[in-house]
This record gives C-alpha cells, structure tokens and sequence, in this order.
C-alpha cells in the first residue's frame, strides 16, 4: 500500500513499506524536462541535472561520491521529456544518511562557474556520443519530425550552442522558477515505515512555495518527414504515429497493439522483417506517453539499398493490423504477457519508488496491482480495433539516417 502525505508547503510525499526486502530507494522527483525549456534554454533541465552531482556549499564532487560510497550506496539521476529524477539506493540503515546528501544536493548545489564549464564538456561529449550512435539521434529526430517546434519536439541534452550560453544565473533562475514543492514528489520504497514521512518533511521543510502556476502547451501532431545524410553503413528509418496521453483509458489497448505489433520477439515486425526476410538486425516498436498526447514509433535499421522492401514490408504490416485488428491468440498472448511484465517490475525497490513517483508527479493517483490487472483483462477486439484506428487513420512522421540521400522518408 502506498501511504501518500502532502506537506504545508505543498511537497507531495509517497512511501511504501516492503518488508520483506533490506534495501530503501529514495527518489526525488520534479516535473520538468526539455517540454518545459524555450529554444534558447533547450537542455537546461539535463545539465542541471548534472550539476547536481558538481558541489554543494558543504560537499565538494568527491565528497559526494564518497559520501555515497562509505554507505554502499547507488545513486544517479536521469532527465526525460516531462521530468528530472534524483534517487539513491541503499540498506535500510543507512536511509537517512541517503536523505541528507540528496537533499545538500537539490537545496545546496553551488552551480561553480569552473565546475560548470567542465561539465560543459562532458555533456558536449556526451551529445557526440548521441551524435555518433544513428540508431539512436534519428528518434530525437522523429520527435522533431512529429512534434516540429513544440518543446516536445526538443532533444533533451539540448545543443553545444544552448549549452554554451548557460551560467550560473541561468540555471539558478530556472531551478527557483520549477523546483517548487508543488512541482515536487519525494517518492521511498524498501524496508521503511511511514515514521520516515517525518524525516522527509524535516529536510524539506524550508522549501518554499512556487508564486504562480506553471502552463505547459497542448502539442499538436504534425506528421513531417526529415532526412539527415551521414557516413553511416546502415539506413536507420523511424516512423511516428500518433499515441496517447499518459491517464488515456485505452492505454493497455496501445500497450497490446504495440507489443503485437513490434514490442517483442514474437511480433509481427519482427517475424516479417528479420526471421522471415532478414532485412534487419535491430527493429522494433514502442509508445510513449506524455501528459497530454503520445507517441508510437517503429524503429528498424537496414542497408540502404534493401530501403524499398524495408517501407513495404512495414506498410503491409501496419495494413493488415488496421484491416484485421488482433487474432484472439494474439490478443490473449499479449495481456498474459503484459501481467507478467508488470508484476515482475515491481520486484526490487527502485522499480516500486520509480513507479509510485512518477504516478504521483504525472497522475497525482495510485492504482492498486489488482486494479491494474483487471483493466487489462479487460481489454477486448472493440477497444483494439479503436486505438489501431486511432493511431493509424492519419500519415506518420517520419525520420531517416541515411549514407546518401535517398530522396523520400
């Protein structure tokens, strides 16, 4: 049972006891990501994330790495679309211990200007890393391709010019602007009671209460189509269609007809387009749900003179999945592997903080397992048939990484 409290100053917090396990998994979750950034400050929320980790008035970066490691504890953080998460993992008794140092982290960080300018460099190479993996850059094109100027259509490291641009004041100003307690979850899982709830609060009691409310803008699915010529030996094509948003109640159904449709090794993309045709290594599908629409991408990377057979073999696919809808084999296959995936997700700590932080922050509601399971079963050829004709009514984005220009995505 997750136990759920929100403070006076408005910071959400979400606990739930596991027992039977001896490690605790502290996240602190905060509603922005590159959706919320302009252009000019596109990959703000990443490196922010980032410097975190690069000194607090008390702590230098060391410090914080070995403040972590004499407690045996694994700490990261990750930056999304919609969010930014900072979280740790360690034994039950060292859970305040892991408190306090998130928590000089989030409040304290001294945003240096020496130890910014050389996390500049790390991003920057982290994005010619991005740069130089084309089967991963083409979905940040896709999102461009699908979402055009829209925030949701910005890569989430940003770019070496944004990120140049950033000081001190830049970041300072826009952590006072979304790090606010209502734009705040502190989500905890392991061995822990909700005496802990307490410990919490005292460590954010000094958080102050944001002034106005926040808007984000609707996006609009746009439907382009981008090529990007590279010295690559692959062609890598991605296909976006239009999802749903995150508390869609056919949001199972898109599950099922994605997993049938690429989302595992038995799908019907990837018997048709490598085990049958052997035109690629790497093809696949998958949804991504945002707060107020979503996306269903096909992935599949080829040589570009196989291209043409590639299109084709995608195109009858998804034609047949739209004139056919599911077989009653398929459909029955799917939820069964849909539970199973979901129950053996929530099996370690950090999955249950990820999930019941991340419920709170996006959803602000918490469903039970049997809940979710019966929404599931629930799921019949009616409700398939209507997010097959949902998502596939309409002309896709498209995205394509090729060694020369082809002339058509």
């Amino acid at each position: 049972m997750v136990e759920k409290h929100t403070s006076d100053n408005g910071l959400r917090i979400v606990l739930e006891n596991i027992p039977a396990v001896r490690s605790v998994t502290i996240g602190i979750w905060v509603k922005t990501g590159s959706r919320n950034e302009t252009e000019e400050i596109n990959g703000i929320s990443h490196f922010i994330e980032h410097m975190l980790f690069k000194g607090t008035e008390k702590r230098n970066p060391q410090e914080i790495a070995e403040a972590f490691d004499s407690i045996g504890g694994q700490v990261n953080a990750f930056t999304s679309k919609e969010y930014t998460c900072f979280y740790a993992k360690v034994m039950d008794t060292h859970k305040e211990q892991a408190l306090e140092i998130l928590s000089d982290m989030f409040f304290n960080s001294s945003f240096d200007e020496k130890e910014m300018e050389r996390e500049k460099n790390v991003v920057l190479e982290e994005i010619k890393m991005y740069e130089d993996t084309p089967d991963d850059i083409v979905h940040d094109i896709l999102a461009r391709a699908s979402f055009g100027d829209h925030p949701l259509g910005f890569p989430i490291l940003g770019t070496e010019k944004q990120l140049q641009s950033f000081t001190p004041e830049t970041l300072k100003n826009y952590v006072k602007a979304r790090y606010t307690p209502d734009n705040v979850v502190v989500s905890v899982a392991g061995n822990v009671d909700d005496t802990f709830i307490k410990t919490v609060e005292s460590y954010f009691s000094d958080f102050e209460q944001n002034t106005g409310k926040i808007e984000v803008e609707q996006p609009e699915f746009v439907g382009k189509q981008i090529e990007r010529q590279k010295d690559t030996e692959q062609a890598h094509l991605c296909l976006g269609f239009n999802g749903l948003p995150l508390d869609n109640e056919n949001i199972y159904s898109m599950t099922i007809v994605n997993n049938v449709l690429g989302g595992s090794m038995s799908s019907r993309l990837f018997q048709e387009v490598r085990e049958k045709q052997g035109l690629a290594y790497a093809v696949f599908s998958y949804h991504a749900s945002f707060l107020d629409n979503g996306l269903l991408t096909i992935y599949a990377g080829t040589g570009k003179e196989q291209l043409p057979q590639l299109r084709e073999t995608v195109k009858r696919t998804i034609d047949d999945l739209v004139q056919h809808g599911l077989t009653d084999k398929e459909l029955i296959n799917s939820k069964e592997q849909l539970k199973g995936n979901l129950m053996l997700s929530l099996e370690s700590t950090s999955s249950r903080m990820s999930r019941n932080g991340r419920n709170e922050l996006m959803l602000n509601k918490h469903r039970s397992l049997d809940d979710m399971i019966a929404e599931i079963d629930a799921v019949n050829h009616a409700k398939i048939q209507q997010v097959i004709d949902s998502a596939f009514t309409h002309a896709p984005s498209s995205a394509l990484i090729a060694p020369e220009t082809v002339g058509q995505v």
